[in-house]
C-alpha cells in the first residue's frame, strides 16, 4: 500500500497477506514485495475461528445437499436403558439436521424429564397438551403437536411432569403396550406430511419404552464410547427380541450411533471397533465427538446446531443426519446370541 513520507517520497508498505487476491502479483511494490508469500483465498479456514465460520456457513447454507424423502414415514425409537449416553441429545440434533434439509420431522418426547421438549424450545409445563394425554386417550396426537421455534419442519409432542405417573395408570388399561402405536395413525402422519418420527425414550425398560418399541419398526441405539456403555446393551437387545417375538414382528435395530467419542483415548477406539465388529453396517460411520457445546446447548433451550452451528458437535450431527437419511433402513442378518455375548463381554 503506497503512502507519502515526510520527505515527500512515496514508498510501498508491505501488503497484508489476507488482503492479497490469489491472482495478484507477489511482486507488489517491486523490491519491497520480494519474497512475499501469497496466501490462498481460503487460508483463513486454517485458523480455529476461520474453520468455525466456514462450518457455520455450511450449516446456514447447505446448498444443493438436499436429502431424499423416504418412500413412507420412518418411525424410529431412540432407546438405551443406560442414562447419559446421548439419547435425548441425539434425538433433537438428528431431528434438527434432517429438518435443515427440508424434511419434516416429528419428535415425540416420551421421557418425563422433558429434556427433548426443552431443547426444541417447546412449552411443556403441567397442563400443556402432551404425550401423557395422548397415551391415556384423552387427546388425539395432532392436538398435542407443537412447532419448534427452530424450524417450521420440526414438530414436537412434548412431555410434562404428568408423564411420570403414566406407567402406573397404563397398567390397568387394555392393550397398554400399544397405546402409542394406536395414536400414530397413518392418516395423521400423512396429513402432517411427516417424513420421520423420532421417539425419545426414558433411561429404563419400563412400559413407556415398551410402548415406543411397539410403535416403531426401527430402533436407533446411541452408544457412548466407554466400557460401561456396553454392559447393558445385551439386556436391551433381549428386550427388543421379546417385543419382536410377541408384540412387533417388524422391530429391528436399524441404526447405531457412537457418541461422546474421544480420539485421545485408546478405550474409545476399542469400544468403537468392538461395536462395529458385532453390528457391521448398522453402525453409522459418523461418530459424535465429546463436545462442550453439545452439553451447553440444552441450557439455552436449543439444539447444538442452533446454539453453535460451527462447532464440531454440530457438524458431526449434521453429517450423521445426512448419512442416516441417504442410506435408508438397514437390516443386517446376524447371530443374536453372539451379539449378546459380545455386548456383555
Amino acid at each position: 500500500m503506497a503512502r507519502e513520507t515526510n520527505g515527500g517520497r512515496t514508498e510501498v508498505s508491505e501488503v497484508s497477506r489476507e488482503t492479497l487476491r490469489p491472482d495478484q502479483d507477489s511482486s507488489v511494490g517491486g523490491a519491497h514485495g520480494a519474497g512475499m508469500v501469497l496466501r490462498p483465498s481460503n487460508a483463513y479456514e486454517d485458523t480455529p475461528i476461520g474453520a468455525a465460520a466456514a462450518r457455520a456457513t455450511q450449516y446456514q447454507h447447505p446448498g444443493d445437499a438436499s436429502l431424499p424423502h423416504p418412500d413412507r414415514c420412518r418411525i424410529l425409537t431412540i432407546a438405551n436403558q443406560k442414562g447419559g449416553v446421548g439419547k435425548t441429545t441425539t434425538t433433537v440434533n438428528l431431528a434438527a439436521a434432517l429438518a435443515l434439509h427440508d424434511l419434516t420431522v416429528l419428535v415425540i418426547d416420551l421421557d418425563p424429564q422433558g429434556n427433548a421438549s426443552t431443547a426444541l424450545g417447546v412449552p411443556h409445563q403441567s397442563g400443556t397438551p402432551s404425550i401423557y394425554e395422548v397415551l391415556l386417550g384423552e387427546s388425539p396426537l395432532d392436538e398435542a403437536i407443537q412447532t419448534s421455534t427452530h424450524s417450521a419442519n420440526l414438530l414436537c409432542v412434548p412431555a410434562t411432569i404428568d408423564l411420570a405417573g403414566a406407567e402406573i395408570e397404563l397398567v390397568s388399561m387394555v392393550a397398554r403396550e400399544g397405546r402409542l402405536k394406536g395414536a400414530l395413525s397413518v392418516a395423521v402422519l400423512d396429513r402432517l406430511g411427516v417424513d420421520f418420527v423420532l421417539i425419545d425414550c426414558p433411561p429404563s425398560l419400563g412400559l413407556l419404552t415398551v410402548n415406543a418399541l411397539v410403535a416403531a419398526p426401527e430402533v436407533l441405539i446411541p452408544i457412548q464410547c466407554e466400557y460401561y456403555a456396553l454392559e447393558g446393551l445385551g439386556q436391551l437387545l433381549r428386550n427388543i427380541e421379546l417385543v419382536q417375538a410377541h408384540l412387533n414382528p417388524e422391530l429391528h435395530v436399524s441404526t447405531i450411533l457412537l457418541t461422546m467419542y474421544d480420539g485421545r483415548t485408546k478405550l474409545a477406539d476399542q469400544v468403537a471397533n468392538e461395536v462395529r465388529g458385532h453390528f457391521g453396517e448398522v453402525v453409522l460411520r459418523t461418530m459424535i465427538p465429546r463436545s462442550v457445546k453439545v452439553s451447553e446447548a440444552p441450557g439455552y433451550g436449543q439444539t447444538v446446531l442452533a446454539y453453535d452451528p460451527g462447532s464440531r458437535g454440530a457438524m458431526s450431527y449434521l453429517d450423521a443426519g445426512r448419512e442416516f437419511a441417504m442410506r435408508g433402513d438397514v437390516t443386517v442378518g446376524r447371530s443374536d446370541s453372539d451379539d449378546e455375548q459380545g455386548a456383555q463381554g
